[in-house]
């Protein structure tokens, strides 16, 4: 079905893996398609309750995106690469309604960067390192990474990684909190599906209204409490509110419809 990327579905937890090792993952325009498709068709596949996305190999999550499809682009054609790349893939994974845990084995640069930080959250392998080097070659990071990296480490960390184009180790990624775990190559995908577990315990439609409530504080002109107080209202129409308090009140676990 791809070429680039591998999927599978398990216990309710659908993996993606970029599989082109021998480009160190790298994202060229139809690993951005394929990625598109299967996150879509994961998140509308009811059974589909967490998705872990990672990268094939011991190297690289994604080393970058793929320079040579447009290293001779005019602006025009610059501007529209970056559009269509945010718009294909890299906004549909930060506003999916199933939540996305990026698994960071080893490179995350460029492009690889910013698709882990539009997942809902991250972790890495202890041998990852991290970095947006697009000033080097004369480009800034085009796929949100000046957006998303000054929210989650703050805007000094984000400006010296951007203008120094360096790289940090897992360590640093996590001080900064670029990264909520760190933990050996071995026990990376294990922990993903460890906190996936975690996560399909509770309510899938509450989970989609708390996506939706916490990136609308950080989307322009959006007043974040009134999506939460919004988010917050619908909850209390659903089969799985319902259930969630009804199984509190009886004092035994729920058994959540994802409705």
């Amino acid at each position: 079905m791809y070429t680039n990327i591998l999927t599978a579905q398990n216990n309710g937890i659908t993996t993606i893996t970029i599989n082109r090792p021998s480009k160190l993952n790298a994202l060229n325009k139809e690993t951005i398609q394929e990625l598109h498709q299967a996150f879509k068709a994961a998140d509308e596949d009811q059974a589909t309750k967490v998705i872990i996305i990672t990268g094939s190999g011991e190297k690289a999550f994604v080393a970058g995106a793929d320079i040579s499809e447009f290293a001779d682009f005019s602006v025009e054609q610059g501007g529209a690469l970056a559009a269509n790349g945010q718009e294909l893939l890299f906004d549909v994974v930060a506003n999916l309604s199933t939540p996305v845990i990026a698994a960071v084995n080893g490179f995350a640069l460029g492009g690889g960067l910013e698709l882990a930080m539009a997942a809902h959250f991250r972790i890495a392998s202890d041998n990852a390192k991290m970095g947006l080097p697009e000033v080097s070659l004369g480009v800034i990071p085009g796929y949100g990474g000046t957006q998303r990296l000054p929210q989650l480490i703050g805007k000094g960390r984000a400006m010296e990684l951007v203008m120094t184009a360096g790289m940090i180790d897992a360590a640093t990624a996590e001080r900064y909190g670029l990264v909520n775990h760190v933990v050996t190559q071995e026990e990376l995908i294990p922990l993903a599906e460890k906190l996936a577990g975690k996560i399909m315990r509770n309510s899938s439609v509450a989970i989609g209204a708390a996506i939706k409530a916490v990136n609308a504080c950080y989307e322009d002109g959006v007043n974040g409490f009134t999506t939460e107080i919004e988010e917050f209202g619908k909850c209390f129409g659903t089969a799985d509110f319902k259930e969630g308090t009804t199984a509190f009140l009886e004092k035994r676990k729920p058994a959540f419809p994802g409705k």
